[in-house]
């Protein structure tokens, strides 16, 4: 069988081009028109931002609309959107356009940011990169976890999960090849309630729910 080999990533982010968004309706005209990184960016790549520091709302859309529009209605429900149920980008831009357009209806004035709190629309390259760390068998799959940095994590599982054609954590799918034997710990690592943990808090879970299978 193959090995692992564990690679590790950085984001290199710049902004979109995009005005920045005042209101809530200039947000939904930018979002409606926005690339589809700028969409990825601001839902899934969040928890390799170092000051994201709103576990409640694990995307920066939520964020904004509960710290700089005062709107906790709008936060709530764009702040429970899993943009990994989503079978591509295209459905979860209407899912928030539709959210939005729903909330400008029940508004009688629409939700404003002051001065200097707008929203800027950003991008990010993903650098990927070995790390020269290997897994030769799934036994060691718990010490490596362990071992691993935050944004390991999140390539080798979060954004696994958005990669064609699989679609699936490169954990789980390099367990599949190793045959039935490991089909207990496939199952456990994709049943892992994810969306509001922490990278760091995500790790021990992973690391944790491997160890049960091995007892």
């Amino acid at each position: 069988m193959k090995p692992f080999h564990v690679s590790d990533c950085t984001l290199l982010t710049n902004m979109s081009g995009l005005p920045a968004a005042v209101n809530l309706r200039e947000l939904r005209d930018r979002l409606a028109i926005c690339s589809a990184d700028v969409l990825y960016h601001h839902f899934c790549e969040t928890p390799l931002v170092p000051f994201f520091d709103n576990p409640d709302y694990r995307n920066d859309f939520a964020v904004w609309s509960k710290l700089h529009l005062s709107d906790r209605v709008l936060a709530e429900r764009l702040g429970v959107i899993d943009p990994y149920l989503a079978a591509d980008i295209e459905i979860l831009r209407s899912q928030v356009l539709d959210i939005i357009d729903e909330r400008l209806s029940e508004v009688q004035v629409v939700p404003t940011a002051l001065p200097g709190s707008e929203f800027y629309f950003l991008e990010a390259t993903t650098v990927v990169f070995d790390t020269g760390n290997v897994i030769e068998h799934p036994t060691g799959l718990r010490n490596a976890i362990l071992n691993m940095t935050n944004s390991s994590i999140y390539f080798h599982f979060l954004e696994a999960k958005r990669r064609p054609p699989v679609c699936i954590d490169d954990f789980s799918a390099w367990l599949a090849d190793w045959g039935n034997d490991f089909e207990s710990y496939i199952q456990a690592l994709q049943s892992i309630d994810f969306m509001f943990l922490t990278l760091a808090e995500l790790k021990n879970e992973l690391a944790a729910v491997v160890a049960m299978q091995g007892e």
